[in-house]
């Protein structure tokens, strides 16, 4: 929804390019950029393109951990970071521009979602209010107002959580897309996911509407927003999402096979799934909604489901010991 599609004079080619820059979210300069990388290389399902990027701050023990970040996300999604301005600035900034060439079927415009689809959500909701949370620790006026939903150990964990979630690429759903016929898509960022949910909705061919009955928030965050009063309307899907997961549109048949294979597909550096080269990333989807009859518009209803998304470290000790193969979770569109 905020990249460019380039029809090019030759050999049916387009040109696709994204950009975008972040001040600090997190206290790691590493994990940072590697989050800004995931959401910056989340727009592609085929990781042929040049990256440049631009990085600005002081101190040269901090900017080395933020050009390796910048370098290994790139690593990852199966391409290279060239080129690059780096210059004083009073604030630290970090960003890039991602830029692909490709074939009509490789990518998926967003604006083919029918009456029947269902919409399924690849990362959980709440690392606006996790980060928040973080910094709270040490501001007792904003930690007292929530310490009795949550422990400092817990805060911690949703901490790790968020910046885990930030720093993985949408890179497995992307390619999922196109092998279960995915109808439209689109990132869940800075306005939320309602906000982004009507984005899409405006943009569709057919007269449809986006439902929103499942909510997946990072474990005890709901409890947080609550707490304080309603922080960055969470429960309303208005808080902001940075490098959040893809909302896509599926035909209803194929939304569980879709999230099963999110959790054991491997993925190779073309994009091809099932080939090797890189595996699944266990990534957890959920199906949140449905697509019915409408005027191009989205909403949450009155008391969606709140489903509380675990911290990986508390999945992976419960699992220990288990040959058990999990299903999709069972959720409820009505």
């Amino acid at each position: 929804m905020d990249s460019c599609v380039i029809p090019l004079r030759h050999g049916g080619l387009s040109l696709i390019q994204t950009t975008d820059f972040f001040y600090p979210l997190v206290e790691d300069p590493y994990m940072m950029v590697t989050g800004l990388s995931a959401f910056i290389f989340s727009h592609f399902c085929f990781p042929f393109f040049v990256l440049r990027k631009y990085v600005f701050y002081e101190r040269d023990q901090v900017m080395p951990l933020m050009m390796k970040g910048f370098r290994d996300a790139a690593e990852e999604a199966g391409t290279s970071v060239t080129g690059g301005q780096t210059v004083i600035n009073p604030w630290i900034i970090i960003g890039g521009v991602a830029s692909v060439v490709c074939q009509p079927n490789d990518f998926i415009m967003p604006d083919s979602a029918v009456p029947g689809d269902v919409l399924v959500l690849t990362k959980p909701l709440g690392t606006q209010v996790a980060v928040n949370a973080h910094q709270w620790l040490d501001i007792p006026e904003k930690w007292n107002k929530i310490k009795l939903v949550i422990s400092r150990e817990e805060v911690e964990q949703a901490y790790q959580e968020a910046m885990l979630s930030m720093a993985t690429l949408n890179r497995t759903a992307a390619a999922l897309m196109h092998k279960f016929n995915a109808h439209a898509a689109t990132d869940i960022t800075g306005f939320g996911i309602i906000g982004h949910a009507r984005n899409l909705a405006q943009q569709q061919k057919n007269d449809v509407a986006f439902v929103i009955h499942n909510l997946p928030i990072i474990s005890k965050m709901a409890a947080i927003s609550k707490a304080g009063g309603n922080l960055f309307g969470l429960l309303q899907g208005t808080s902001s999402e940075t490098s959040g997961g893809l909302l896509i549109c599926l035909p209803r048949e194929q939304a569980a096979r879709f999230c099963a294979e999110m959790k054991s597909s491997r993925v190779g550096f073309s994009g091809a799934v099932g080939q090797d080269g890189g595996a699944g990333d266990g990534q957890q989807a959920w199906i949140i909604g449905i697509v019915e009859k409408g005027n191009r518009c989205a909403r949450i209803i009155d008391k969606p489901r709140i489903i509380e998304v675990p911290y990986r470290g508390s999945v992976v000790s419960a699992q220990e010991g288990s040959n058990n193969n999990a299903s999709p979770p069972e959720v409820q569109l009505t």
